[in-house]
């Protein structure tokens, strides 16, 4: 899950994709409020804000083709660092956006339920393949589905399915479980098997989005199926060498999920004294509703600092963690 796009989540302030909206559009926050002060502090997105400490880049990594040995490194990587059972059942591919339109491409029309809200981009792709897509507030209203698609933790609200729940309401059919941001939460890391994949992003839990990395983990067969429909190259050098420096370090890891869940308490503190009331999230973003969400909106977007609101729920608002010590107090400033 690569960008932030839910339903209804903003008006013209959020980058636009198929007419869905996502977060990190700092032009639209310039549009919306000219006078605001630069930069802008934008926690419209749930992205690591303290990235990985890259080593340089190797020029090599720009100036020729990945080679298969590159790649096979790089899903041996990952698979440790996913616990797959090994490399034959992941697929690297250049952000979990481009799985989640993949998938639906590889399935004969079928009825499939997403559960939400959350991700906007499931139920369009899925519907843009030419499935009949319907949403359901829990997975045990999945019934007759052939196609099961949920994300755990789950954007905007933080809910958690396993796959076990998944594999049982889906009754036999396909579950496509998007984990975007288990990494840095003590939830259930899920193992392919059969009838289930799993797409884990790179760029959020490791602050690099703008690489364009993420991973399917599938059962070999489909594994296979998945990697031949993105094509050879999918995934760029530089991508290929960010993921074999950061995914072994699994100390990093756990230092990260650490030190954002200590950031998400803390975020939780000041969102209370301001009036707001946490309805879910995860250690890379909170979700509350204030009394006045939209004036709140308009107080921080005229400090300069842009979060996420929504349409259908006027007094929700999203907030990213704040990447450093100046950050936190310019955003104290208006939450007080």
């Amino acid at each position: 899950m690569d960008g932030d796009g839910v339903p209804g989540s903003g008006s013209s302030d959020a980058i636009a994709h198929g007419g869905i909206l996502h977060g990190g559009d700092l032009d639209a926050a310039r549009r919306l409020f000219p006078d605001a002060p630069e930069p802008w502090l934008d926690l419209s997105t749930g992205i690591n804000p303290v990235p990985y400490p890259l080593p340089p880049l190797i020029a090599s990594a720009l100036h020729r083709l990945p080679s298969p040995g590159d790649l096979a490194r790089l899903k041996t990587a990952a698979s440790a660092a996913y616990g797959a059972p090994g490399p034959d059942h992941v697929v690297a591919a250049p952000g979990t956006q481009i799985l989640i339109e993949t998938l639906p491409r590889l399935v004969p029309p079928a009825h499939v339920a997403v559960v939400g809200p959350t991700y906007a981009e499931h139920a369009a792709a899925w519907a843009r393949s030419g499935h009949t897509v319907r949403m359901v507030d829990d997975p045990a209203e999945a019934g007759g589905a052939e196609v099961l698609v949920a994300v755990s933790p789950n954007n905007p609200d933080g809910r958690v399915f396993t796959a076990a729940a998944l594999t049982r309401a889906a009754d036999g059919g396909l579950v496509v479980l998007d984990q975007a941001f288990a990494d840095l939460e003590p939830v259930e890391a899920a193992q392919p098997r059969p009838g289930l994949v799993i797409l884990r992003s790179f760029g959020k839990t490791y602050g690099l989005a703008g690489l364009r990395l993420g991973f399917a983990l599938a059962e070999p067969a489909l594994a296979r199926r998945i990697e031949t429909a993105l094509g050879p190259w999918a995934v760029s050098g530089p991508a290929i060498a960010a993921g074999l420096a950061a995914l072994p370090d699994a100390a990093w890891r756990r230092e990260a999920a650490e030190a954002r869940a200590r950031d998400a308490a803390r975020l939780d503190r000041m969102i209370g004294r301001a009036g707001g009331r946490i309805v879910g999230g995860t250690a890379l973003f909170r979700t509350a509703d204030f009394p006045d969400g939209p004036g709140l909106f308009r107080a921080l977007g005229a400090a300069g600092i842009y979060v996420r609101r929504f349409a259908e729920a006027p007094e929700r608002l999203r907030f990213g963690l704040p990447p450093d010590k100046a950050a936190w107090c310019r955003l104290s400033r208006v939450l007080r």
